[in-house]
């Protein structure tokens, strides 16, 4: 909002100090980013700015990091028949990638599931103790994670769970599970439930009415969980490192455990790769709340 033109001396001063203070936020908040992204392309194994790149020498940048992302644990990187397959079965940080997409995806799936249904059983009026239930269901987000991943392997223990992809897949999941309901629980605030009523007035079942009426007014919110949810199992080391083998290693677990054996600079590489993704999931995040917004009948801000 522009400052106005009645506005006094008092105002004028607090509002350029407001945008200043916002200013050295921003830059503290992106700062990392800002000195991540060009060490990624250092073309010396060092975690610093070389001389060469202080004065803009092309030499001293390059795709050496990212290379070394394919090629790290490979059997034989000079092949030339069977390169994909040697990528894809050895390569550790590609082996890490596939073990976080595979167990993101799942969770997410899973997380997402339960999520709805809980939000939407907590928005119905007749549900009781709904404050309980809530601060139940979203306590694995308070809860410290430490404590989480060591109650979490000493229940899954019990169950053979341990140190599996669908242990790590469950635990990933009940950590994703009340960012999906808090997200679901905020759609279901504006949504009108004589839409539902009206809905079994003319025969729809519960299972219909849910699919064809809740679902495709609340899905911006679902979405919005499921990417939340994502993001938490994507992002996530804690349980892993408690939870996880070798077999189960994530991006996160592998660049932990690259800082403290192997300091490379492919860690910068992989992070500037995570940076883009968290980048694209945002926009995604925001192009959602839009879209929720103009159903809504809310013009965005």
């Amino acid at each position: 909002m522009a400052l106005p033109a009645y506005a006094g001396w008092g105002e004028r001063l607090w509002y350029y100090t407001f945008r200043f203070l916002c200013f050295l936020i921003f830059v503290f908040l992106i700062s990392p980013i800002l000195i991540v992204l060009p060490l990624s392309f250092n073309v010396e194994p060092y975690f610093s700015f070389t001389p060469g790149m202080l004065t803009g020498d092309p030499e001293a940048y390059s795709l050496r990091w990212y290379r070394d992302i394919l090629i790290n644990g490979m059997a034989n990187p000079e092949a030339t028949t069977g390169w994909w397959s040697d990528v894809w079965n050895n390569a550790q940080w590609v082996r890490s990638m596939r073990n976080s997409f595979f167990i993101g995806i799942f969770a997410t799936i899973i997380a997402t599931s339960l999520g709805t249904l809980a939000a939407v059983g907590l928005s119905r009026a007749e549900m009781p103790f709904k404050k309980v239930i809530m601060a139940f269901l979203i306590s694995p987000m308070i809860v410290p994670l430490v404590i989480t991943a060591a109650g979490t392997f000493k229940a899954f223990s019990y169950f053979g769970l341990a140190y599996t992809h669908i242990g790590v897949i469950l635990a990933h999941a009940i950590l994703g599970i009340p960012f999906v309901i808090i997200t679901v629980t905020a759609t279901l605030v504006g949504f009108d439930q004589s839409l539902v009523r009206a809905a079994y007035s003319m025969g729809a079942s519960p299972l219909r009415t849910f699919f064809k009426v809740q679902m495709p007014l609340i899905l911006p919110g679902v979405i919005s969980g499921a990417l939340f949810a994502f993001v938490t199992s994507f992002d996530e080391v804690v349980v892993v490192i408690a939870m996880g083998s070798v077999e189960q290693r994530t991006i996160p677990r592998q660049m932990f455990s690259g800082i403290r054996e192997q300091i490379s600079p492919t860690i910068l590489a992989v992070a500037t790769i995570l940076v883009i993704l968290s980048i694209a999931l945002l926009a995604t995040l925001e192009l959602i709340r839009r879209r929720g917004e103009r159903l809504r009948g809310v013009t965005p801000t």
